[in-house]
């Protein structure tokens, strides 16, 4: 290695222990993650085992209370944790990301039974979630899902089905969002559904681009009966427990889009270092030069962005313009930064011997979930020009 190759990201943390605390996940992306990341991928493989040891290292919990399990951690700390595991491997990053956001409606809106009842199993007991929102038929237009649940006295039955869902099939317990009235956005409850509870199914996982290690399925309901224990929050509140929900996960996606980002980032200072042409590395070529330095420019900003995001987060003010800002952002940093990392390559960039052709096309994705990128220019739009004219 020479010293134009990569060096560790400089982060701005909070606490010593928020430092340990990214010294420890680096050190275990290094051991488990890392090393195995290719050729799981290629076999389509989901590392189940690893988040079992992700849940027991307190990794699967780290923004939610203590009392129940969690690590009490800042948004600011867990996204770097994120951005350090989407960086080793992807389908890692996504996953803890999407476990962290299925919690999300029974922390913020349960009653203390369910709290005490499920929260920390959820988080440390070596169960995995799933987020059910979107259906064939509406995902950018949320408010407009036609999954039902009709009440019985103290039992709901739950029909319909749901799509694009990580871990779909796989997960312990899913957070469904249903219809239980007739208004658009009033109309629509929560529910914690057991991934073994009779009636739930999962069709094949969807054939993908990328991110092959982590299954994507639709789940089907076929008159699931829960009890109204298992309601999250009021009747008619499920809508606004998905938005707030989607805001956190933006800022997830948009970490696990900088991790992915920075990994090619890495992958191209490396090779270009050591790969020679005319009798010097390729990396002393101003216009390869000048293309590793927009690279390193686009990550630090995206950083930036989506810290400034978790701060706002975390001293409790809003932050929905600047999370679907982050999400924009930082995700078509990834698209930019994995395929300038692949043109880099030359032709070795376009063949499955190097890691940036699959960095390409996972990145594609991040454009894609927690609300395309075109859904975000329309909430930022909506915040800084008003809503739109009738």
């Amino acid at each position: 290695m020479t010293d134009h190759g990569p060096q560790p990201v400089e982060r701005e943390l909070p606490t010593e222990e928020a430092r340990d605390l990214i010294s420890l996940v680096r050190e275990l992306t290094e051991r488990e993650i890392r090393p195995r990341a290719a050729e799981e991928e290629a076999a389509g493989h989901f590392p189940r085992e690893l988040f079992t040891l992700l849940s027991e290292s307190g990794l699967l919990g780290l923004v939610y209370s203590e009392e129940f399990g969690g690590g009490d951690q800042p948004y600011e700390v867990y996204l770097q944790v994120l951005e350090e595991l989407a960086a080793a491997r992807l389908t890692v990053g996504l996953g803890v990301s999407v476990h962290t956001l299925s919690c999300h409606g029974l922390a913020g809106y349960g009653s203390k039974e369910q709290l005490a009842e499920h929260l920390p199993a959820m988080l440390g007991g070596g169960l995995l979630g799933a987020y059910c929102l979107s259906e064939p038929s509406s995902g950018s237009d949320a408010a407009a899902l036609t999954t039902r649940a009709t009440r019985e006295g103290d039992t709901w039955t739950l029909e319909g089905g749901k799509a694009w869902i990580t871990h779909g099939g796989i997960a312990d317990f899913y957070t469904v969002l249903a219809r239980t009235g007739p208004e658009r956005t009033r109309g629509i409850s929560a529910f914690l559904v057991p991934g073994d509870a009779p009636g739930l199914s999962a069709a094949a996982p969807e054939r993908k681009m990328g991110m092959n290690g982590s299954p994507t399925a639709q789940i089907h309901l076929d008159r699931v009966r829960i009890p109204d224990t298992r309601r999250i929050g009021e009747e008619g509140q499920g809508f606004a427990i998905a938005l707030s929900a989607l805001d956190a996960g933006r800022l997830g996606i948009a970490a696990c889009a900088i991790g992915l980002a920075q990994a090619a980032l890495d992958e191209a200072l490396a090779y270009t270092a050591q790969r020679r042409q005319f009798g010097r590395p390729i990396a002393d070529f101003q216009g390869l030069r000048f293309m590793l330095a927009d690279m390193a420019t686009q990550i630090e900003a995206g950083r930036a962005l989506y810290l400034a995001a978790a701060r706002l987060r975390d001293a409790g003010r809003p932050f929905s313009k600047q999370a679907a800002m982050a999400k924009l952002f930082c995700t078509d940093t990834a698209m930019r930064v994995t395929t300038d990392a692949v043109q880099l390559f030359g032709g070795y960039g376009y063949t499955a011997d190097f890691p940036v052709e699959r960095y390409m096309r996972e990145a594609k994705v991040l454009q894609i979930v927690e609300g395309t990128n075109q859904i975000q220019r329309v909430v930022i739009a909506r915040s800084v020009a008003g809503p739109e004219s009738r």
